[in-house]
């Protein structure tokens, strides 16, 4: 049976949370196994450093607690370890934030050893500091949201044996990383080029991914499905042959204790040849969600990778609003990734841009002039 929680958030200036960001916790709060049944915001000029929400609200929360007969309550931020435990006292229930909510749903969907190892990293980066002061909320071994899988029985050692696994994760990323590395320079030394498909959560790369290399994701209507990068072999029409890299999407406000954890993944994106921006044409939030995937290149050394835009679901949206897409970034590509005819429209650009830019890479080539190439191809 799956907790009942309500969902409450911030707005200050320019910052935190907004109704978009509640309806993004939502669909977070789902995929962890919760059903949002209430959702609350107030508006501070800033936290609270005891309780992060004023008191008024707070106990405005904890009578609406009671009455939806909520388990859980999830806050739109990263809280500390003082105003978790006074959240917890005060609402006499469990509080998970932001961050513990993503980790959670991390750990349900690791499935290689590389990427356990990884997201228990990031779990115990994010959960030593709250050993001190921490409520029962963080040392609780069973189910229910927040759930941290490998990293959650950590949380009854002392920070001693903490740091120990950390150390020893550290060792075990280190290798991945160096693996990896060595993997990127035979194919860099064999000549063979990178395309990795980057994007928001559920914007739709691993079915654009299987159109192009006949499978091998699982490509789902849900956020973070793909947490371990898939790498195949594509072949173009030329009959050249490429690597076709699918990677974990990206979110607002990930958090730094995953992109540092996944660093060893995220190199396969800042050291691709080309990067393919999948965004969500559909979504109402699309342009926040357009601009947080570019923060996160940004964050991991990727900005500078060429990359093209391409707007998937644009069946769901009206010719006139494909038309304003286009107007606003002309070098975008329109499509629908279940359409069977976008897999050639997006292998033809990557093979005219390959061949264009084997000629002419110190010229300051546009990919708009590439994507024409490859649309009158």
């Amino acid at each position: 049976m799956s907790e009942r929680a309500v969902l409450i958030g911030l707005v200050m200036k320019g910052r935190h949370s907004s109704e978009a960001a509640l309806d993004e916790l939502a669909r977070l709060a789902c995929a962890a196994g919760a059903t949002p049944v209430l959702s609350m915001l107030q508006e501070r000029r800033r936290p609270d450093p005891a309780m992060f929400f004023g008191r008024g609200k707070v106990e405005q929360l904890a009578k609406a607690c009671s009455e939806c007969e909520a388990d859980v309550v999830i806050v739109d931020a990263e809280l500390s370890p003082v105003q978790r435990r006074n959240l917890e006292a005060s609402l006499a229930r469990r509080v998970v934030d932001r961050t513990q909510l993503i980790l959670g749903i991390f750990a349900r969907r690791a499935r290689t050893r590389e990427g356990k190892l990884q997201v228990e990293l990031a779990q115990l980066r994010y959960l030593l500091p709250m050993l001190v002061g921490a409520g029962d909320g963080l040392s609780r071994p069973g189910g229910g949201i927040g759930t941290l899988g490998p990293g959650e029985t950590k949380l009854e050692t002392d920070r001693r044996r903490i740091r120990r696994r950390l150390s020893t994760l550290r060792r075990h990323i280190d290798q991945v990383r160096k693996r990896r590395s060595q993997l990127r320079a035979r194919r860099a030394k064999l000549a063979v080029p990178t395309v990795a498909l980057v994007g928001y959560t559920n914007a739709g790369k691993t079915t654009l991914f299987n159109q192009l290399t006949g499978g091998g994701g699982a490509a789902s209507n849900a956020v973070f499905v793909t947490l371990d990068p898939l790498v195949r072999r594509l072949r173009l029409r030329n009959r050249r042959m490429v690597l076709c890299t699918d990677t974990v999407g990206f979110l607002e406000r990930l958090p730094h204790t995953l992109v540092a954890a996944f660093r060893a993944t995220l190199e396969e994106v800042a050291e691709a040849d080309l990067l393919l921006h999948v965004c969500d044409a559909s979504s109402q939030f699309r342009d926040r969600n357009v601009e947080a995937v570019r923060q996160v290149l940004s964050d991991i050394g990727a900005d500078e990778v060429p990359c093209v835009t391409i707007w998937n679901k644009s069946d769901l949206i009206a010719r006139e609003e494909r038309r304003r897409l286009r107007l606003r970034d002309p070098e975008a590509i329109c499509l629908s990734a279940l359409d069977e005819t976008s897999a050639p429209i997006v292998l033809r650009l990557i093979e005219t841009w390959l061949g264009r830019r084997a000629i002419d890479r110190g010229h300051g080539e546009s990919v708009k002039s590439v994507r024409l190439a490859a649309g009158a191809a």
